[in-house]
């Protein structure tokens, strides 16, 4: 496919983000993305919550069905099992699980594969409607989606008219779970993220959660706590360090505006502690100001200005502007991207050569480079740290067939700068000086892609065409990994990962239609925007900025590798051989391949 017939389809067929904040720390935001789906409906920030469905808001199967997959998401845990159960005919309430007045019921998330198909009623006065899903996740009442629980890919129902005159339906067969969509989960709830401290307590990691949109603010300090006290999600917990065991809140949280209290029990609870709490507050509640309490067994033990703490003490380094490179004739140059702001490469001309991908980060006044070089028809990393420009390198001894762009974690520490490559299908542990070791796995199939986040406490990987997350654990030094988590997708072969944002991902792979497509991500795979289709060749890299609009590059700005060219989003377009800099002369024209951003 041409670079201008591409172009084409790539306009034709993505849904540009726009106004989105992106990483760093945000505020609170409604699940949805805009751009890629309507935006300021109710549910969302700027409005109150949508109304709850109700039965007799639809007497024709379909719809009805549709909202009944609403109404256990539409409002307080602790009466969805009763919404639900509105739905249903009186001989089929007993096939429900779970209890009524109890938060603590599971719903299970589904994403619908297609419209839901309806028979005509058969000569009994029943109607079947059967509807194809895709299992998302089972949302727990501490707000966290874990793995789905069920393996189903499709459900039926079955309804009657709801009396003689015949109009209105009731529910009389149902599936044995209590269901609900991620798009009802978008429109009921509201994506919150909480932070738990690293397992050296050195710098905070996000952990997405979701609550209702019906909670009212002053609630929502309570919510916060509980979940902090409960601990981190299971997939994230290898990774991090929460409270200590018997942390729990005694009575609600109580304050408004600028004043709030909190009283807990905190085995151990010293000064240490609570100021690792109290940053963990500030950041988990970003937009409340003013000062907040910390009562130990109503004995008031610490106080934090929130807003003063977020400002001093960051939850983790958010790197500095991004620059735009790729590569370009087997060497690593900057790109000419609008007004963005350029800068040299940070390696000297000796060692910027027979370059195939690079990963290049900063820390502090240290620059690391980590470089997938040709050597001999094979492939090996080669890997320098200093300030710029990097002068020594060291080639690692093994050379592979293939390798992925290698990724660096973001530690605080620069003397131990520690990265991850994929190789021959492997996962592979380097440091500065090269030295390589394999990161054992239990996942399926070959991988062929890994992407560290901005916190530098958790990675995405590809592996057997699905997409994964898992933890990082530094403590001691030691780079370990936790068991990677599958991520749902409408995506399959997927062939690339990045992260976008905070909590967000953008995958590669094909849609449903087998169209080579890139897709917006969450960290649990909740929500899935589409950001390119009908690419038209497979993507072979991808990088993104999981950071702001305010680092002068747009949000949710990424870029991609397909068919031998680079291309960037913000609008999509090639990146043709006049935007490289620094081309000597009479080098040979080629394309930019290899895409990254520097920050």
């Amino acid at each position: 496919m041409t670079a201008r017939r591409l172009l084409a389809v790539l306009l034709a067929g993505v849904l540009l983000p726009a106004g989105l904040v992106g990483c760093g720390i945000p505020a609170e935001t409604d699940v949805q993305v805009d751009g890629s789906v309507p935006a300021a409906e109710a549910g969302s920030l700027n409005g109150s919550p949508a109304s709850p469905p109700a039965p007799g808001d639809s007497d024709e199967p379909v719809p009805f069905i549709e909202n009944y997959l609403r109404a256990a998401a539409a409002g307080e845990r602790d009466q969805a099992y009763t919404r639900a159960r509105s739905f249903l005919a009186e001989e089929a309430r007993d096939l429900l699980p779970g209890k009524p007045q109890t938060s603590e019921v599971e719903l299970t998330v589904v994403r619908l594969r297609a419209k839901p198909e309806s028979t005509p009623a058969n000569p009994q006065g029943i109607f079947t409607v059967t509807i194809k899903v895709q299992q998302v996740g089972v949302l727990r009442a501490d707000g966290t989606l874990g793995p789905p629980g069920a393996t189903e890919t499709d459900y039926t129902f079955q309804l009657r008219r709801a009396g003689p005159a015949g109009t209105g339906l009731l529910i009389t067969e149902l599936p044995n779970v209590l269901l609900t969509t991620d798009t009802a989960l978008r429109e009921y709830y509201r994506s919150r993220t909480v932070y738990f401290w690293n397992s050296d307590l050195t710098r905070l990691v996000p952990d997405l959660r979701y609550l209702p949109s019906s909670v009212p603010a002053e609630r929502r300090v309570t919510e916060v706590v509980k979940w902090l006290a409960g601990g981190p999600s299971d997939w994230l917990s290898p990774g991090v360090t929460g409270l200590p065991d018997g942390t729990r809140p005694i009575n609600n949280a109580t304050g408004q505006d600028s004043q709030w209290e909190v009283n807990l029990t905190m085995p151990g609870a010293n000064e240490q502690r609570l100021a690792r709490l109290g940053t963990q507050l500030a950041w988990s509640l970003p937009e409340l100001t003013g000062q907040l309490d910390l009562k130990i067994q109503n004995q008031k033990r610490f106080s934090v200005d929130l807003q003063r703490e977020r400002a001093t003490h960051p939850a983790y380094p958010r790197g500095a502007a991004p620059t735009r490179f790729s590569v370009y004739d087997a060497a690593i140059h900057p790109l000419a991207i609008g007004d963005e702001r350029r800068e040299a490469v940070p390696l000297p001309a000796a060692q910027n050569r027979n370059v195939v991908s690079a990963s290049l980060a900063r820390a502090d006044d240290q620059v690391l480079a980590a470089l997938v070089v040709t050597a001999s028809g094979r492939q090996r990393l080669k890997v320098g740290t200093g300030p710029a420009p990097v002068a020594v390198f060291t080639a690692g001894p093994t050379t592979f067939r293939s390798m992925s762009r290698p990724t660096w974690l973001r530690s605080l520490d620069k003397d131990r700068a520690t990265g991850l490559v994929a190789a021959d299908g492997k996962l592979y542990r380097f440091d500065g000086t090269a030295r390589t070791s394999l990161v054992p796995l239990n996942v399926s199939g070959n991988v062929v892609a890994v992407a560290g986040s901005l916190d530098g406490h958790r990675i995405a990987l590809v592996s057997g065409g699905v997409v994964y997350v898992a933890p990082v654990n530094v403590e001691g030094g030691v780079v370990t990994l936790g068991q990677p988590r599958a991520l749902p997708t409408q995506l399959t072969g997927v062939t690339a990962v990045d992260w976008i944002t905070e909590n967000e991902l953008v995958v590669a792979g094909n849609d449903p239609d087998r169209r080579s497509a890139i897709h917006q991500l969450t960290v649990d795979g909740a929500w899935e925007p589409p950001l390119a289709s009908e690419i038209g060749a497979p993507v072979t890299q991808l990088a993104a900025y999981p950071g702001g609009g305010d680092s002068g590059l747009p949000a949710l700005s990424f870029m991609f590798e397909t068919n031998g060219g680079a291309w960037r989003n913000n609008p999509i377009d090639f990146v043709t051989p006049e935007q490289v800099l620094d081309v000597p002369a009479g080098g040979r024209s080629a394309n930019p391949t290899a895409p990254f951003f520097l920050f």
